[in-house]
């Protein structure tokens, strides 16, 4: 039995500081795994009890007549350590630590949560700070939590992993009132030792689960959540997570503008994106979006069709269901055909939404009509309005859907219109995903589109390339182009220059115009100031490059190194292409609308490293300026595939520094028109 299965589902159970008092926060976990029907075996440990709840109470764990699978600890902190010591002593695989005061409770409450991982030795800990967790499927409570007076919860195939208690219990009784199952749930609490990833992992392998809802603060081992969420998705379950933090504006402190552009939250959105996890993106939708993909059902394209009772309730659902970015199709010519042969005067069958309000709430009508829409080729899903004459009797709307869902492998889903909390509750227990709210309802079918669930596995891109001799700190442009070459970076032909003299004997090997900068390793951003000059004539660059150094040492006083005469590149779309370091997620790269106009547009995509060739085009075709590269309204067609290279180079020279590298940017990278490559304009390299 490996260490989750032992907390999952363990064969038996001390709770550790039990009380004969079912009333009682520290009476409740016996009481709870007796009315479950617990089968294994409970061990109370009380040295002031002989007997509890019909049971032979213990004096300690070294007293108990076995080695249990799970130690559930209710005393408070100042006893903590010394129970999970002794449980540890005595074999114990895990432990539940219920107690706050640790981890969370500042400075003193850190070294007690450190002391508690040494005291656990090799046993493993959930917890502290954790309301404990609960397997409904095979009706184990694990918890003191009130949330478990209700005596019906309703069994279903998702799991829910919580870092939080208040939400899983939030979320635990949302789910019974509109009557959606789970089959665990797990609140993680402080993760002194075990964490989301380590029961996300597990759940891959279980049988009962097959959607996971995640409740996340924070991820801790992002290698280990990859690893997690990948054997998930590839067992054929889904992730839907819900991060708080969306207002983040990032822990880090960039230099860059990859840095000013990417704050945490969108390097969250990257990794849930490329690990193929579908993000919630309100707290409704972490009930939502699960219920419909416990269904087992997933859409094939984007096209719904809606059957309404209520015209009103319909025309909202179709709004949302068009901000979703869905469609809406009307039904083909056979499709139409066939929905105007039931002869219903009195219903609009020819169009979309389907509309037989007048026609009113007859279940042989909506049969007829679902059986048609589920064998149309225009429809990738369907959507059951319930209107208010299906209150006094839900299953005229119910069955007919559950006898459709028989016909079909397309997602069913009901938008109940009036408040009607019952049919909502009946509807999800029939097994029909119900939704209160037209939002919630969108949100639920944009969850179930086909790319929700594909993972980019990435493999290293490593390259043999020695960069020993380059020192630490800011490199000056010419410096970090020289860098990007040896990855094979394509760069603009440049030259430099120590004084304007020298600049202006450079400028005459240029064919044409040239572009001129100052050259400093302190200078980050040179054309706000003044160190940048376009299109110079080769005869004026030693007057421009007098100018510019006058203007650039009125600016600063940073140490000026030189001078950059530069090819004047013409025709190329302008990107940006950068790399930085998230604090908790690692190193990512960035793609955007590149030039002086990065920032004000923000239009960019993001990766998490190692990046493969599929992702990079990927988000060229993600991000807005992407179209720029495609021949948008007659402009020439840009040399992708020279831009997916220089991405490839990028991304390798990352990887190659790692921890090194702090950041790196071009901005502009050229993309010149098809079959003429691309080129880093301008450069950005800081080194650890």
């Amino acid at each position: 039995m490996t260490t989750i299965q032992a907390i999952l589902n363990p064969k038996s159970v001390a709770v550790v500081g039990a009380s004969n008092d079912p009333a009682k926060l520290t009476g409740r976990p016996i009481a709870y795994l007796q009315e479950q029907g617990f089968d294994g075996d409970i061990y109370p440990i009380n040295p002031r009890y002989d007997e509890i709840a019909g049971l032979t109470c213990y004096g300690s764990a070294g007293d108990l007549p076995q080695a249990p699978d799970l130690g559930l600890v209710l005393v408070g902190a100042n006893r903590v350590i010394d129970a999970v010591r002794d449980l540890s002593a005595k074999g114990t695989k895990a432990a539940v630590v219920l107690a706050s005061g640790f981890g969370e409770a500042g400075e003193e409450g850190r070294a007690r949560q450190e002391q508690l991982r040494e005291a656990a030795g090799a046993m493993r800990l959930l917890g502290p700070n954790t309301i404990g967790l609960v397997n409904i499927t095979d009706k184990i409570p694990l918890t003191a939590s009130g949330a478990m007076e209700s005596d019906n919860f309703p069994e279903g195939s998702v799991a829910l992993l919580s870092q939080s208690g208040g939400i899983l219990g939030s979320l635990l009784s949302r789910a019974v009132a509109r009557g959606i199952g789970f089959s665990k749930l797990v609140a993680t609490g402080n993760e002194a030792d075990l964490e989301v990833s380590d029961f996300l992992g597990a759940l891959a392998e279980d049988d009962a689960t097959q959607v996971v809802a995640l409740y996340l603060e924070t991820i801790r081992n992002v290698s280990k959540f990859r690893e997690a969420a990948a054997r998930v998705i590839a067992a054929g379950k889904s992730i839907v997570a819900y991060k708080v933090g969306r207002s983040e504006s990032g822990a880090q402190s960039a230099v860059s503008h990859t840095g000013a552009l990417a704050g945490a939250d969108e390097v969250y959105d990257a990794l849930f994106a490329q690990l193929g996890v579908i993000r919630a993106q309100t707290f409704a939708d972490l009930l939502d979006i699960p219920a419909a993909l416990a269904q087992g059902r997933r859409m094939k394209g984007p096209r719904v069709a809606i059957v309404t009772s209520t015209g009103g309730a319909a025309t909202v659902v179709a709004d949302n269901v068009g901000l979703m970015g869905l469609e809406m199709p009307k039904p083909d010519k056979e499709t139409s055909e066939k929905l105007l042969a039931l002869e219903l005067k009195e219903a609009e069958l020819d169009r979309n939404p389907i509309d037989v309000t007048l026609a009113g709430l007859r279940p042989d009508l909506f049969r007829s009509i679902l059986k048609i829409l589920a064998e149309s080729p225009s429809f990738d899903a369907i959507v059951v309005v319930a209107g208010s004459s299906s209150i006094a009797q839900p299953d005229l709307v119910a069955q007919p859907v559950l006898e459709s869902m028989a016909l079909t492998e397309k997602p069913i889903l009901a938008y109940v219109s009036p408040d009607a909390p019952n049919i909502v509750r009946h509807l999800n227990s029939s097994g029909i995903p119900a939704f209160a709210a037209p939002e919630s309802c969108a949100s639920a079918l944009k969850g179930l589109l086909p790319n929700s669930g594909t993972v980019s596995v990435a493999t290293s891109n490593l390259r043999d390339v020695d960069c020993s001799d380059i020192a630490a700190g800011s490199l000056n442009e010419a410096e970090a182009k020289k860098l990007f070459a040896r990855f094979g970076v394509p760069v603009t032909r440049e030259v430099t220059a120590e004084t304007p003299e020298e600049a202006a004997v450079a400028a005459a090997q240029f064919d044409g115009p040239v572009v001129i900068k100052i050259l400093s390793s302190e200078i980050l951003h040179k054309s706000e100031m003044g160190g940048v000059a376009l299109n110079i004539a080769p005869a004026d660059v030693g007057a421009a490059c007098e100018t510019m150094l006058a203007r650039v040492r009125a600016a600063t006083d940073a140490k000026i190194d030189g001078f950059l005469v530069q090819e004047m590149i013409q025709g190329g779309v302008e990107m940006i292409l950068g790399f930085n370091r998230d604090p908790q997620l690692g190193a990512y790269a960035l793609l955007g609308a590149g030039g002086v106009t990065t920032e004000l547009y923000k239009d960019v995509a993001i990766r998490l490293l190692p990046l493969d060739r599929a992702s990079a085009r990927s988000m060229i075709d993600e991000i807005k300026a992407g179209a720029l590269l495609k021949g948008f309204r007659g402009n020439p067609v840009a040399d992708v595939d020279a831009l997916v290279e220089t991405m490839m180079s990028f991304s390798a020279m990352a990887e190659t520094l790692d921890g090194r590298l702090d950041e790196a940017e071009i901005n502009p990278v050229f993309v010149l028109p098809e079959g003429k490559g691309a080129r880093a304009g301008d450069s950005l390299v800081v080194l650890r």
